[in-house]
């Protein structure tokens, strides 16, 4: 893998962003250790939960842990290399870590849109078509399904980062960001990065907006059928649905921050706002997901009180 720079190779990056705060970035190492801790602790705990328990083994908790686990997936590829850079007087990163963690955090964002799309589509059947809902969403298909949440987001990645983001000539190694994004490294090219652009906002128009408005579409559908049903529908879809939109809608404002951050100039917003709010997506959503199911999804948490009941006993 080569990066060069003015006809060398690049080592390492700068990660600009990060500011030289004295002892206040032991505390900053507190607050952010703390929030990982909590993010794994909460994840592996509904992880276990559903996996061991029968009464769990349907497919919207099957999507479920699959979305759990791309929170621990995502949570990984940031925190370590963040807390790290924090502890750090010099904020460099080599150049393979730097692609690395490119590579996961874009798959997981991908993976987040495809799993909240899978979940909405799973969602649509068993309220819109309950009688054709355990032929239309058997076993086969939920491994299918579960196997594209994980393999498009994987593929799709090695292709962007390794195969168009790496062979890039570089002239300058200073990302402004406190992690690494494939965007800025690819705003240091010194060669022509017409295709990265192209295929990039092509994937954004395309694979991202038509998941987004899928998740939509299903929701207006399973919305009409709720305000033409019984009070007991209403409140089956409401307790179901209101996670996911939630979820959606927490992840999709982080990204199109995110998005816009990256492609136009956000020098007027102060440089700590822009900081915060470029980790937003990668650390609240983590957190938010667990919570929010955990406390929504009546059968997660009858599950919780047993298990937590029974160690009490």
């Amino acid at each position: 893998m080569k990066i060069t720079l003015n006809s060398t190779e690049v080592s390492y990056f700068t990660l600009a962003a990060h500011v030289d705060t004295g002892l206040f970035k032991y505390f900053s190492f507190l607050i952010l250790f703390i929030l990982y801790v909590v993010i794994l602790c909460a994840n592996v705990l509904l992880i276990v939960v559903i996996s061991m328990n029968r009464s769990l083994h349907e497919p919207m908790y099957v999507f479920l842990c699959s979305l759990f686990v791309n929170e621990l997936y995502g949570s990984t590829g940031l925190f370590p290399l963040l807390l790290l850079q924090i502890l750090s007087d010099v904020h460099t990163v080599s150049a393979p870590a730097c692609l690395l963690q490119v590579f996961c955090l874009y798959s997981y964002g991908i993976g987040e849109f495809f799993t909240l799309a899978v979940m909405s589509y799973d969602r649509y059947l068993a309220i819109c078509c309950p009688l054709q809902y355990n032929t239309r969403m058997n076993s086969n298909k939920i491994a299918r399904l579960v196997a594209l949440i994980w393999i498009y987001p994987l593929l799709n990645n090695i292709f962007f980062v390794f195969c168009l983001t790496a062979r890039l000539q570089l002239c300058g190694n200073i990302i402004n960001k406190v992690y690494c994004d494939n965007y800025y490294i690819v705003k240091l090219s010194c060669s022509d990065t017409s295709v990265n652009n192209i295929l990039g906002l092509t994937h954004i128009f395309t694979v991202i907006l038509s998941l987004v408005v899928l998740i939509l579409y299903t929701y207006m559908r399973i919305l009409k059928v709720c305000f033409s049903g019984s009070k007991q529908t209403r409140q089956k879809a409401v307790s179901t649905c209101t996670p996911h939109l939630a979820s959606l809608l927490n992840f999709s404002f982080g990204a199109f921050f995110e998005i816009v951050q990256s492609r136009f100039d956000m020098s007027s917003v102060p440089k700590v706002l822009r900081v915060v709010l470029s980790l937003y997506w990668l650390t609240c959503q983590p957190l938010f997901n667990p919570v929010l199911y955990g406390l929504k999804m009546y059968k997660i948490r009858i599950v919780c009180k047993n298990m937590l009941w029974r160690k009490k006993l």
